[in-house]
């Protein structure tokens, strides 16, 4: 069977295989996104995403894009429209990521050539999105859904479809679901919180890219 992370190479511009982490900055305000996402770049983060409920995220979406450019992938969460889509791609987003599984939010995104990860809570959502034209699956909520049925949608899902669960992981429980078969995860909370200092995100931002790294390797040497 095909390596879980093939697709990888090509969703995101390769960045979701250097490490499949993406940082999502609920709630972040423009004046401290630059620097935030300074520090998660030092850690090792390649994929930013602002949610479209924080403060003006167009504004932090395109001084994002602004400063990293080609080095890492800016996107936009909570995507439920497809005027939204119109918006992100205006601001330099790259990645629309969506709680739920929109075809037409879906559409719009590959229309504009952007990256598109809904997402879905079951395997009927999971190949409709993909039939829709999705890149990769957000699994949401992660606590509901839990390593057993990320093992499940493995058996049933093409090797090469990015799976991602989203919703409550932390360094601890990254294990049991990259064995599991996720691909990567969505982090939210465990690494930014509104109010958080650099030094904070960065240590939290550290301790998820080393459990990553050590199943990583664990996988590899099994």
């Amino acid at each position: 069977m095909a390596s879980p992370h093939a697709a990888a190479d090509r969703f995101a511009d390769g960045h979701f295989s250097a490490l499949p982490l993406i940082a999502i900055l609920r709630g972040i305000l423009p004046d401290e996104a630059v620097g935030i996402g300074r520090t998660l770049f030092d850690a090792g983060f390649r994929i930013l995403e602002i949610p479209l409920n924080s403060p003006d995220p167009l504004v932090s979406i395109g001084r994002l894009a602004a400063e990293f450019g080609d080095r890492a992938i800016i996107g936009a969460g909570t995507v439920l429209s497809v005027g939204q889509v119109d918006d992100v791609a205006a601001a330099g987003g790259r990645l629309i990521v969506s709680p739920n599984a929109n075809p037409a939010v879906i559409a719009a995104t590959k229309a504009r050539g952007l990256e598109s990860m809904p997402g879905v809570a079951t395997p009927t959502e999971g190949f409709a999105a993909l039939d829709a034209g999705a890149d990769g699956l957000k699994l949401f909520p992660a606590e509901q859904l839990g390593p057993s049925v990320v093992k499940a949608w493995r058996a049933v899902f093409p090797a090469t479809v990015p799976l991602v669960p989203v919703g409550g992981i932390t360094p601890e429980t990254m294990a049991g679901f990259i064995a599991a078969g996720a691909s990567g995860f969505g982090l939210g909370s465990a690494i930014y919180m509104p109010g958080a200092t650099p030094g904070q995100v960065h240590a939290a931002a550290a301790a998820h890219v080393a459990a990553w790294r050590a199943c990583h390797v664990g996988k590899h040497r099994s």
